[in-house]
């Protein structure tokens, strides 16, 4: 997700662009963004195509950075659940009840989650899921 949204932002901001400056662009993000043991030897031509195979790129930009961001939502519900399990579920089923009557900002506060996207909040949020992966 971190890929394909700093790279649609970089294709927006650099409308003069060349095919080649937008493969080795996606190449400097494949490499911030990526795991460090996928041997890319032999392989940057396939590489320095992969934008194209994102769809969204095409039919919805922007697109993707909702997906990852919601992405984010079930794991704050669930942190409330397990911190008060009547709370959370009421919480959630009241949030659910606005359906899409009011703003995302007032939906996330009856749930009871923050809509905030921060990187203190983020790593807040991930610190939870590698405790309750560590549970198991």
């Amino acid at each position: 997700m971190a890929t394909i949204d700093k790279f649609q932002h970089w294709i927006y901001e650099t409308p003069d662009h060349s095919l080649g400056r937008k493969n080795r662009e996606v190449g400097f993000d494949i490499n911030q963004f990526s795991d460090t043991v996928t041997d890319w030897s032999g392989l940057q031509p396939d590489k320095d195509y992969l934008w194209q195979q994102q769809l969204h790129l095409y039919e919805v930009p922007f697109y993707y950075l909702d997906t990852g961001l919601a992405q984010l939502e079930p794991l704050r519900l669930w942190r409330n659940f397990k911190t008060d399990n009547t709370s959370g579920l009421q919480k959630y089923q009241d949030a659910l009840k606005l359906g899409n009557t009011t703003t995302i900002p007032e939906i996330y506060k009856a749930a009871g989650i923050k809509f905030d996207f921060s990187r203190a909040y983020i790593h807040e949020l991930m610190s939870f899921v590698k405790d309750e992966l560590g549970n198991r």
